[in-house]
């Protein structure tokens, strides 16, 4: 049995109920632990006979999980967990037994999911996890793409960007870093598939990623055009709803039938809003508004494993009320 210390004793004591207390008990009751656990358990170090054991996977995988809802790095993770008590208690820890694990353990964990490619697997377990609760049912896909800045200095070891970044210009403006590129279910909202790419890929080359191929409907914006011709979906029969050019739109006559169409254009682009909803939960409710490490496949597993997140963040309400 684990000892209180002074500070966790009168952490209880304590009357008011933080937005954090809250939100980490939400979590911790709507997150399915169990299979995501038994995905890393096999690639998980048991210890040997010598040294210091490792941390429990629990403990270690709520710290991950941690640090994308709160977007702190390896060294801001360390010193939260030794500041903030319910952060601790979350991940299962007590000061007194000295088991915080320190910045390179919390680095060592995070790259142990990268080598075994296992962010996918946690996106894909969580899906599962919905699903078999009726939340995601695939009848459609919209799909989107939004871009990730990435630090343009030079000012630094390589005296060099990130050869994986790569800068584009949206509008009148440039920006440098990636896209991250997601399939949602129509339904539901919830991000199905999740890709990433360099910030100058054309969204469009992406679409064959991004569906299941079970589709009645696809619902894209006008940076999808020409998506129904690519060889890559002409296995997918179903109906492509990718909105006009608001120039095309500008340019057709007064009369019946140009405002037919741009109720129609305005029916498909609210379909089409529902995309946006993962996007603000990451960027606003996560933090996640620059990409942290240095390579895109380190990105990507972090872009995979928030979005699993924001799943289970814009469900938890049904998925609590499901639990009583």
């Amino acid at each position: 049995m684990k000892q209180s210390t002074f500070a966790s004793l009168s952490f209880d004591a304590k009357k008011k109920r933080t937005r954090r207390e809250v939100f980490l008990g939400e979590m911790e009751r709507v997150v399915p632990w169990a299979a995501l656990e038994a995905l890393i358990e096999p690639h998980y170090p048991t210890g040997g006979r010598r040294g210091r054991p490792p941390m429990a996977l629990s403990t270690m995988l709520r710290i991950h999980f941690l640090q994308q809802w709160y977007a702190l790095s390896d060294p801001a993770m360390e010193d939260a967990l030794y500041e903030i008590e319910s952060m601790r208690r979350f991940a299962s820890i007590e000061l007194n037994e000295g088991a915080v694990p320190d910045e390179t353990t919390i680095l060592k964990f995070r790259r142990l999911l990268e080598r075994h490619d296992l962010a996918p697997r946690l996106l894909q377990a969580v899906n599962g996890h919905l699903t078999g609760k009726g939340l995601l049912l695939r009848r459609g896909t919209i799909v989107d793409a939004t871009i990730i800045a990435a630090p343009s200095s030079t000012k630094n070891r390589d005296q060099a960007r990130d050869p994986d970044m790569h800068q584009t210009k949206k509008g009148n403006q440039w920006y440098f870093g990636m896209k991250a590129h997601i399939g949602v279910d129509c339904d539901s909202g919830l991000v199905h598939t999740v890709t990433a790419t360099p910030a100058n890929a054309a969204d469009v080359t992406e679409v064959g990623n991004l569906l299941h191929g079970r589709e009645q409907a696809i619902y894209a914006d006008a940076g999808y055009t020409g998506a129904p011709k690519r060889p890559e979906v002409s296995h997918i029969n179903a109906t492509w709803r990718i909105a006009r050019k608001r120039g095309a739109v500008a340019q057709l006559a007064e009369g019946a039938y140009k405002e037919a169409v741009k109720h129609y254009e305005h029916l498909k682009a609210r379909m089409r809003a529902r995309v946006e909803h993962p996007f603000r939960v990451i960027k606003r409710q996560f933090g996640y508004r620059m990409v942290r490490y240095r390579g895109l496949a380190k990105n990507a597993a972090q872009v995979m494993t928030l979005f699993a997140l924001s799943n289970l963040w814009m469900t938890r309400r049904t998925l609590l009320a499901m639990t009583g």
